[in-house]
């Protein structure tokens, strides 16, 4: 048994809080046909049989709520609820994020489990190979703080 560790490309990503009530809007979208995990033949699986990417070519996440308090001088842990959009179907997320701010950049980490199976996705295991019934995923992000134009 091992761990395989993979990347996938955001295409584009927006998120905008209203820091008094928490409201959060905006989205993160990933290329699903992006996904590698550095073995030809897996990710041709991957992509052909679990992620079927050439019809569910976006992976989406859509922010609705942030609850924590980001603070400007050190470093923060919220959680961000909203909708993932995983194979054409919507489940409801809710996320740890750690964030730091360097004047007008933001970082920011996440990781959370994602139940592929019970999402909907085929199983990749077979009679040699026994994967779990999730997977982990941990994202990092980096952006510039703006100012929303009243």
């Amino acid at each position: 048994m091992h761990t395989v560790h993979g990347t996938f490309v955001i295409s584009r990503g927006l998120i905008q809080i209203e820091p008094a009530t928490g409201k959060a809007s905006g989205e993160i979208v990933v290329d699903a046909k992006s996904g590698e995990s550095g073995n030809e033949s897996r990710d041709k699986k991957m992509h052909r049989e679990v992620l079927e990417s050439d019809k569910f070519t976006q992976i989406v996440f859509r922010p609705e709520r942030m609850d924590g308090k980001l603070l400007r001088d050190a470093p923060s842990t919220v959680r961000l609820q909203g909708v993932f959009l995983l194979h054409g179907q919507e489940h409801e997320m809710d996320a740890p994020v750690e964030a730091r701010f360097d004047g007008e950049r933001w970082t920011g980490t996440t990781h959370f489990s994602v139940p592929y199976i019970q999402w909907g996705l085929k199983n990749p295991s077979n009679f040699i190979l026994k994967v779990k019934p999730e997977v982990e995923v941990e994202i990092k992000l980096v952006g510039v703080v703006q100012k929303r134009a009243e």
